[in-house]
């Protein structure tokens, strides 16, 4: 009978920490780097909604979207860019397809720096989509956009109440949601007109981050990681944590250039888009399928905390990424 006994309490013992060792597995950052997961789901699900109408620039679907953003930037206690004086930068362009003109805005809000706040640090994520495609074999005609990319206006939301709230931050930081990104990066060239590229040290572009990427979990890619030492800097920062960067895994697609972080680049500014999603079997990109359901919340959650993390020292001032070279 003693002998069961103790064969029983070691089995016990042994699931005992089998099950510790999956709780711990589960934890990629302390406190230090919380992002709440409900309002990240909330921003997530509402961006992505039916009731936006897939977001396409122009439109009264986008409009409500930018609505949306602009009571999150206020709630979060963000101020206005430069002279503006409302979070819109709004400007026209002549739709290529149609050759009308159409009237947008970037929706952009800003946090103050301490000691460095001449210098301009960006997060940004582009807010449109394409709307309503009526297409005789689909059913539903609405192209969401969840991951592309309501997951990254999602991650520029929780990035801007994380540092309010953690009030470190040196340098000021431009937190931005562009419009026109699917009609050619329409919105972040107008925003990289208005500015001196010199006073921008670092741009960081969120862009589909809502799926799990070919490196496996708790990793992410980024665009034109060659062109600076830019992703050096967050892989530094991210040692450590059970976290990884990698550098972009499809050089075929050019994504550098695909992307809103091309509009400052080439202005000089070291500006980079971080992704999750492997775009080469990624079936729901730019399909009505592309909604909130499909993706998958940790790892928004996760990506988020890794940019919190990832971009700290850029943040604080302490690191100053080399410009890009786009050669």
């Amino acid at each position: 009978m003693k002998i069961k006994v103790t064969l029983i309490m070691l089995l016990m013992a042994l699931i005992s920490c089998h099950n510790k060792k999956k709780v711990v597995s589960k934890v990629v950052f302390s406190n230090e780097y919380k992002i709440d997961s409900n309002r990240v789901k909330k921003h997530l699900y509402t961006l992505a909604s039916d009731k936006m109408e897939g977001r396409r620039t122009g439109t009264a679907g986008i409009e409500k979207a930018a609505v949306y953003i602009e009571k999150e930037f206020k709630r979060i206690g963000l101020t206005t860019f430069k002279d503006l004086k409302t979070f819109r930068q709004i400007f026209t362009f002549k739709n290529r397809s149609t050759e009308k003109e159409i009237t947008a805005s970037n929706i952009i809000g800003v946090l103050e720096g301490k000691s460095n706040k001449n210098e301009f640090v960006i997060f940004s994520a582009h807010y449109d989509h394409l709307g309503i495609l009526k297409k005789a074999e689909q059913v539903d005609s609405i192209y969401n956009g969840a991951n592309d990319d309501a997951s990254g206006v999602t991650g520029v939301l929780a990035l801007a109440e994380y540092f309010k709230n953690k009030n470190f931050n040196e340098r000021t930081l431009v937190f931005i949601a562009f419009a026109g990104e699917e009609m050619g990066l329409k919105g972040s060239s107008h925003f990289g007109k208005e500015i001196d590229a010199t006073k921008f040290v670092a741009g960081i572009n969120l862009e589909m981050i809502g799926k799990n990427p070919i490196f496996g979990p708790n990793t992410a890619w980024l665009t034109g990681f060659e062109r600076s030492d830019f992703g050096k800097i967050i892989q530094r920062n991210l040692k450590g944590s059970p976290y990884q960067l990698f550098p972009d895994p499809y050089p075929k697609f050019n994504l550098f250039f695909r992307s809103d972080n091309a509009s400052l680049a080439r202005l000089g500014v070291p500006s980079h888009t971080f992704s999750t999603t492997p775009i080469d079997v990624d079936k729901d990109y730019h399909q009505v399928s592309d909604e909130a359901g499909t993706l998958n919340m940790t790892v928004i959650t996760q990506t988020i905390q890794a940019v919190a993390k990832g971009t700290e020292s850029i943040v604080k001032g302490t690191d100053t990424p080399t410009r890009v070279v786009l050669e």
